[in-house]
């Protein structure tokens, strides 16, 4: 053994664990020419990942540090947190990040110190998150250089022009990073988008910042296209056949992908539900080229202007989509139900069926609300829509008896069509609230059927808030004057919604539902079950639109293996899916809240100048965040209210000035000042509070 390897032996045995080069030689007896080389061995074996190094520059293995590896998020100015698996999170001063930027994978180690107890350093970089950067390009003399639109790498890219595309100055591209070992950075454009400011070339920058998938492989759109777009009589063989039910869509008007279909009838005090589900696990087989494709998708991403759809369109507009006076291939959930919202019976079957109705919320809802045109126009479903409606509301009932967190937040549907935008009230319906509860309820019985049956199977998880967030959430609720009554510690669902039932239509009551979302844990996937929090269900899944979401297909999928006794094969599966399902979601949301909040400036652009009444929706030590009615969110400066001197109370959400104080909640009267593109931010005036 050389005597490189028979240092790192020693460090690894625990002899020269955790020593500086200086110390190690020193316990040697070496002179000042060997002590050099000592130094030279243990700086290669750090190069060559056998060992990592600290700030103090002692050495040693990562079980030796405490180390871990976790997710460094970046703060733009050097610092930053890095996240572990478990949740767990260190603060990473600027001078322990050692050149790790923001997304990076990292091993990092606790350390002492007299400012923090959860404070940390990075040991070592293991994988870059950006490998590109998306950004404004700059030219700059004989050279130019990459803004990235990401801030919190907090870096320019420098860019020699001959790796510049030709690129013009402003032009919005897309850069690949060489990280060089000193922090600096350079890079060679590998896309042109187009111009800077324009609204299609900032959502592509958005498209490709997020690595979403614009196009199918040749491949992926070969094998749907292979697929017959009808339904040949083999397929229904071992199905039960529905095609004479009475079997309705609901979905919006402009809807392409139709995934869930209900039939409702009520006899004798109880309700029979069906749930029937397109069967997209028919046709696309584990290992295939479509499900290695939506594996990585992950989900469709929806856009104000256009789809990423999880599956070609041959599959999500055509044979998979549950369009009216076809025969589709299904899996139906059929559930019994008593007067008071209690499943007596439930069960999976593999069906098909022939949607009668292709039906809009506006419609079902013209029914339900007597609208006369309507029902002559659908005669046959005056009486399935009236029963619809009294299950529905049965089903709330029970729901809020059983403690389900039903947060008063709106959200905005952003229109675009024929270049125009349109940010309407966001109406919720009772044909609304019908799907959505039928839905929940099929989720929920799949999800308990299958635990009962003991198989592997994809969760949908919403854990109970953390106790600090929920302690916040209980200091800002006394600050404002309310009484809460649970505690941090054991807070439930039902006492999430008591308060909510509370409130009523008390003004401060969507404030209360904004503070207590952010008090809550976010939902994700997984193999094991705890139950979904916010629902106040033991056990929950998605299984109600496979044509868009890939763990909704996990679970047909092991449905269907079930039945034929072969679900144990998908142990080792539902792990895997699970977490790249969360990831894949998680991203795609990211990416549909900053196009969102691009197209609502541009929406904006021709509102400055003009008045309205907003709702303090954000507080924070640089301004407030105002929500207006159809909710476009803006920003008030604080260098433009009206004080001095302002004292921001984090734990209150409060703005705190020596003659006016900013409330989360607080009605204020705006001006639209201006739009920024590049930060996706719209800029109000404040003017007054309103009485």
């Amino acid at each position: 053994m050389n005597a490189k390897y028979s240092l790192l032996e020693k460090i690894k045995d625990g002899s020269f664990a955790l020593l500086t080069a200086d110390e190690i030689s020193r316990k040697l007896r070496l002179g000042r020419r060997e002590a050099f080389a000592v130094r030279d061995m243990l700086d290669a074996l750090v190069r060559e990942g056998e060992l990592l190094r600290d700030s103090r520059f002692r050495y040693g293995t990562g079980e030796q540090f405490g180390a871990r590896e976790g997710l460094f998020s970046g703060s733009g100015r050097g610092f930053g947190f890095v996240t572990f698996e478990d949740g767990k999170e260190l603060f990473i001063p600027k001078k322990s990040a050692v050149g790790a930027v923001h997304g990076d994978r990292v091993l990092a180690a606790p350390v002492k110190s007299m400012r923090s107890d959860d404070e940390g350093e990075i040991l070592a970089v293991l994988a870059r998150g950006y490998e590109t950067a998306v950004g404004a390009f700059f030219v700059e003399g004989k050279t130019g250089y990459v803004v990235p639109d990401e801030k919190k790498l907090g870096f320019t890219v420098s860019v020699p022009r001959r790796d510049s595309m030709g690129a013009p100055d402003g032009a919005k591209v897309v850069v690949k990073i060489d990280y060089a070992r000193d922090g600096s950075c350079t890079g060679k454009i590998v896309e042109v988008l187009g111009a800077s400011g324009d609204l299609f070339t900032e959502e592509l920058a958005i498209i490709r910042a997020h690595a979403l998938r614009e196009e199918f492989p040749e491949e992926v759109l070969k094998a749907a296209e292979r697929i017959p777009q009808s339904v040949p009589p083999e397929a229904m063989e071992g199905r039960e056949d529905l095609r004479g039910e009475l079997i309705i869509t609901v979905d919006g008007e402009d809807t392409r992908d139709i995934d869930d279909a209900v039939s409702v009838r009520e006899e004798n005090g109880k309700f029979y539900l069906g749930v029937h589900i397109a069967d997209v696990s028919h046709y696309v087989l584990p290992r295939s080229p479509l499900d290695r494709e939506a594996y990585a998708r992950g989900t469709s991403v929806y856009f104000p202007d256009r789809v990423l759809p999880m599956l070609p369109k041959a599959l999500s507009n055509g044979i998979c989509s549950l369009n009216e006076g076809v025969d589709r291939l299904a899996l139906s959930c059929f559930m019994t139900v008593d007067g008071r919202g209690k499943v007596l019976k439930k069960r999976i079957a593999p069906t098909v069926i022939n949607s009668r109705h292709r039906m809009t919320y506006t419609e079902v809802t013209a029914i339900a609300e007597g609208d006369g045109k309507t029902r002559e126009k659908y005669p046959d479903l005056t009486d399935f829509v009236l029963t619809a409606v009294k299950l529905t509301k049965i089903l709330r009932a029970a729901r809020m008896r059983r403690g389900s967190v039903e947060l008063g937040i709106g959200e905005a549907k952003i229109l675009y069509e024929d270049g125009k935008i349109e940010i309407p009230e966001n109406r919720r319906t009772v044909s609304h609230e019908m799907i959505e509860q039928f839905m929940v309820l099929a989720n929920e019985s799949v999800a308990s059927l299958m635990t009962e049956k003991g198989v592997p199977f994809i969760y949908r998880l919403h854990d109970r808030p953390a106790e600090e967030k929920a302690a916040s959430f209980r200091t800002f609720l006394l600050g404002a004057g309310l009484s809460p009554a649970f505690d941090p510690a054991k807070v439930t669902p039902r006492d999430y919604a008591a308060l909510l039932t509370s409130l009523g239509d008390s003004p401060v009551s969507p404030v209360v539902s904004r503070v207590m979302l952010r008090s809550m844990a976010k939902a994700v996937y997984s193999p094991e079950n705890i139950g979904h929090f916010g629902l106040a269900s033991d056990c929950y899944c998605h299984f109600t639109s496979p044509i868009r979401r890939y763990p909704d297909l996990c679970v047909h999928r092991i449905s269907r293996a079930f039945f034929a006794g072969k679900a144990k094969e998908y142990t080792s599966f539902t792990e895997d899916a699970a977490k790249q399902s969360s990831l894949a979601e998680r991203n795609a949301a990211e990416a549909e809240r900053e196009t969102d909040a691009l197209y609502t400036v541009f929406y904006m652009r021709d509102k400055i100048g003009e008045e309205y009444g907003a709702t303090v929706s954000g507080v924070t030590s640089f301004g407030l965040f105002a929500e207006l009615d159809n909710t476009v969110e803006g920003f008030v400066p604080i260098e433009t209210l009206p004080d001095d001197c302002y004292l921001f109370e984090e734990e209150n959400f409060l703005l705190r000035g020596t003659r006016t104080s900013f409330r989360l909640g607080d009605r204020i009267r705006i001006r639209v000042m201006g739009t920024d593109i590049g930060a996706r931010r719209v800029q109000f005036l404040y003017l007054n509070k309103e009485s």
